[in-house]
């Protein structure tokens, strides 16, 4: 009897939380499911039932096809590049450099900053005129490779990658870091005594002790990536016609632009199955090796 009693005191104190998840991201969840399955406008009553034609439509949008393929594009820079720099700063300041603790606040201020201010930040940086990145390339006399960088549909998506990496930069930098310390040093210290170079240390001790972190920040970079909208507002707003156009961004405007909520919640559904089976086959893929 008195586990019984226990039980349900138990229960008690979880019934709090559980009430705030079923009403803040069960029911949330529910409601959007339900909405893609209907034609309706946000604001009126007259919600009309379409069945699978939101679903049917989003695999005919050219456009949403191509935010698609452009969030992939930046999930991949971000994968190779962003990620690349994150885990090489890491290194270096877990090597004990001089101003470590500097450098871990410095690199951490990107990520911490609003991504409308980094996304106007960077649109002075790229500004055709008075933009800093055109004055260096006139200062370096490469004034033939000055451009407006983010009306040029060779550049945009790239000038646009640049800066979502120099935010999310930071953001890697403190995972890797902390699996990096989580490393014990009588490995390396093991090694250094049988004669291991840099280099083996690195393959054969960092990157296997590191492999569950490289997947969680794998995954948060491709999570990040495709779910990208704050920056790109102020730089782009998807433009040059849809060059810069990404999936968050599409459903936003679909929803708030063209009242389609019904279409956007469509969308949001099917952005977010594609993510959770890319996330489970990255996890998977992991377990296998």
């Amino acid at each position: 009897m008195r586990k019984f009693i226990d039980k349900i005191e138990n229960f008690i104190f979880v019934i709090p939380a559980l009430a705030f998840f079923i009403t803040f991201s069960i029911y949330p969840l529910f409601k959007t499911l339900q909405m893609s399955f209907y034609q309706w406008d946000g604001i009126t009553k007259n919600m009309i039932f379409v069945g699978f034609k939101n679903y049917i439509d989003a695999f005919k949008d050219p456009v949403w096809l191509k935010s698609i393929k452009n969030g992939f594009i930046l999930s991949f820079l971000a994968l190779i590049f962003m990620n690349s720099i994150a885990f090489l700063l890491a290194i270096l300041v877990n090597s004990g450099i001089k101003g470590a603790k500097f450098y871990r606040v410095i690199f951490y201020i990107p990520p911490i900053l609003s991504g409308i201010v980094v996304g106007y930040i960077w649109k002075w940086i790229y500004d055709p005129n008075f933009g800093i990145l055109n004055g260096l390339l006139d200062i370096l006399n490469l004034s033939h490779f000055k451009r407006a960088w983010l009306s040029d549909v060779n550049t945009a998506l790239i000038s646009v990658s640049i800066a979502s990496m120099w935010q999310g930069v930071g953001g890697s930098f403190i995972l890797f870091l902390a699996g990096l310390q989580s490393i014990p040093e009588d490995l390396f210290e093991a090694s250094r005594v049988d004669g291991a170079t840099f280099w083996q240390q690195f393959f054969y001790i960092t990157i296997p002790l590191m492999s569950r972190t490289l997947m969680i920040v794998s995954i948060l970079t491709i999570l990040g990536a495709m779910q990208l909208l704050t920056i790109v507002i102020p730089l782009t707003n998807g433009g040059p016609g849809f060059e810069t156009e990404v999936p968050a961004l599409r459903i936003y405007k679909e929803a708030f632009s063209s009242y389609k909520f019904g279409y956007a919640t469509a969308l949001s559904v099917l952005l977010g199955i594609m993510l959770f089976i890319i996330s489970l086959v990255q996890i998977k893929l992991r377990k296998v090796d």
